[in-house]
């Protein structure tokens, strides 16, 4: 008897197919160069910061008219998303698009580096929580400094890893705020046969969070940006951390509830 070769194989079924080259390619996809027309504006290694931090984006702003590159439809999106907020963000947010490319003008990450050293403080109470982290991911790869980088990127793992969880949790139907109930999953099996994580003394999330945090107080220019980001995350009652929070505080109480004798309704008060 023959194999049937429409029958189940033996190699297992990958979740990107042709994975580490096809992720690559589709990467590097993303990653083409924002091309500049000669019309087109970009902000000068010398630009004057304090003007743009005061002045704020106009709430109307008029459409864009004929033919754009995409640097100037990216930038025009950005400045009515910002409306309303210092020029200077959609300034850092547009150095943050080309950055995010293979190639870019060169004196972009300076640039970059010089409005969070400079105007950091300023602009961070007033930008969105998309461009906090945006800002912070991009110290990954144009830091000034290893230290600078490496906050960078441990930032960009904690959030978009949280933004794939949050957004898987949507089709959950429980709101985010809404711990799950406690099972018993122990018979469970994690991926790459991980061990599971102990709810009631597991320390996974505060080793996580920790370490982060404690290297980013003592990194200059991008590290009060992420302690910015991780004490925002903090106070969210709608995340991962906040709901294993919860679910911790019940474990521990169904514990002491079994530790604790009950009362015996006859006994004498003291006095």
């Amino acid at each position: 008897m023959t194999d049937d070769p429409e029958g189940p194989s033996d190699e297992p079924t990958e979740t990107y197919a042709g994975a580490p080259e096809s992720l690559i390619e589709i990467w590097n996809q993303r990653r083409r160069r924002l091309k500049l027309a000669a019309r087109d504006w970009f902000p000068p290694a010398d630009l004057d910061l304090a003007p743009l931090l005061s002045a704020r984006i106009p709430a109307d702003l008029p459409a864009l008219e004929g033919p754009q590159t995409l640097h100037a439809k990216k930038l025009h999106q950005m400045r009515v998303e910002l409306r309303g907020k210092p020029e200077l963000a959609a300034v850092n947010a547009i150095l943050i698009a080309h950055l995010r490319k293979k190639r870019f003008p060169a004196h972009a990450p300076a640039l970059f580096r010089r409005i969070w050293t400079e105007a950091g403080a300023a602009l961070m109470p007033e930008l969105p929580g998309r461009w906090l982290i945006s800002s912070a991911i991009t110290f990954g790869d144009h830091g000034e400094t290893e230290a600078q980088r490496r906050v960078g990127l441990s930032i960009n793992m904690i959030f978009s890893l949280m933004k794939l969880y949050e957004f898987e949790r949507f089709h959950s139907g429980l709101a985010a705020d809404t711990p799950f109930p406690i099972r018993h999953v122990r018979r469970r099996r994690l991926p790459l046969d991980m061990p599971h994580f102990n709810l009631a003394s597991g320390g996974l999330d505060i080793n996580l969070l920790a370490q982060v945090w404690n290297e980013a107080r003592q990194v200059p220019v991008v590290g009060p940006l992420a302690c910015h980001l991780l004490q925002r995350l903090n106070e969210d009652p709608g995340t991962l951390f906040r709901r294993i929070g919860m679910m911790r505080a019940d474990k521990h109480l169904a514990q002491l509830d079994r530790t604790v004798p009950p009362l015996d309704p006859s006994a004498e008060p003291e006095a």
